[in-house]
């Protein structure tokens, strides 16, 4: 399992659930929104603070963005 791409589709899906934009967490959090739609690539490798941080900016669970999907694609 590629944890880099599970927590860019846990994001991203959490972000549109929201009903936010990157623009919109990138103000909540801090991080650029270059940084938050490399994430949503898979490209990035966040720490667990980033995590931490980014899931408060999207209100809810870090444990959230690092939870196996629900169906699995293999």
């Amino acid at each position: 399992m590629d944890m880099r791409k599970l927590v860019g589709r846990n994001f991203a899906r959490l972000r549109r659930e929201k009903g936010l934009t990157q623009e919109d967490v990138a103000a909540r959090s801090g991080y650029s929104q270059q940084y938050l739609s490399d994430l949503e690539r898979g490209r990035r490798n966040p720490t667990v603070i980033t995590l931490f941080e980014l899931a408060q900016a999207l209100g809810v669970s870090h444990m959230d963005l690092v939870a196996p999907e629900a169906t699995s694609d293999h």
